[in-house]
């Protein structure tokens, strides 16, 4: 079997996409993934990842590999962790200042600027609605980031968000705190813990 046929066979088994860590990692040559996308069997998605032509469009997946320090945030975050019943309509995208890559002409996403030193404060791999793993806050940092960008909140979803927070069993309000002491809103979140606890 050559190693484009293999390179095939490790893309299916893994839902379609492949980087080129896991070609080198199998012993085979990374130049065929170019043969591959020259004879459109493959597609690059960016630097490193390739999916399968016309592959059912895991877009949460698709974006976030656009870049390492990309985590998904706020409105999108919230759906990932079906604290919003909204698909959205663009997503939610957190990134360090200074940051110039090819997110920022994708229309489809809305990026948010953080200091480097806060940007993987509450950062966890998930499961996009594809069964991809994704980096995107957890709970508690989503939380504080709707709290502080409320104005540039639905206030639907802001609102429900909130409330389904605060009916959860197992919420941290602990790690809550010390996201909002590391996001310089701390006053805000304990006014807006004791509205609705």
């Amino acid at each position: 079997m050559s190693d484009l046929d293999k390179i095939l066979e490790l893309v299916n088994k893994n839902n379609g996409f492949i980087t080129t860590k896991e070609v080198v990692k199998n012993n085979l040559n990374k130049m065929a993934l170019k043969r591959l996308c020259d004879n459109n069997k493959l597609e690059r998605i960016s630097t490193g990842y390739y999916c399968l032509p016309n592959t059912f469009a895991d877009d949460f997946y698709k974006v976030i590999l656009k870049s390492k320090k990309a985590v998904y945030s706020h409105a999108t975050a919230l759906y990932l962790h079906n604290l919003s019943d909204r698909t959205p309509l663009h997503l939610d995208i957190t990134v360090p200042r200074g940051y110039g890559g090819s997110l920022q002409n994708d229309k489809n996403v809305s990026l948010h600027y953080v200091n480097k030193n806060i940007i993987d404060l509450g950062v966890e791999l998930v499961k996009s609605p594809f069964d991809m793993k994704i980096r995107c806050y957890n709970i508690e940092r989503t939380i504080c980031d709707i709290i502080k960008d409320k104005n540039n909140m639905d206030i639907e979803i802001y609102t429900k968000a909130l409330k389904w927070y605060a009916e959860k069993k197992d919420k941290d309000l602990i790690k809550l705190m010390k996201y909002a002491k590391a996001l310089n809103i701390e006053n805000k979140v304990v006014e807006i813990m004791r509205m609705i606890l």
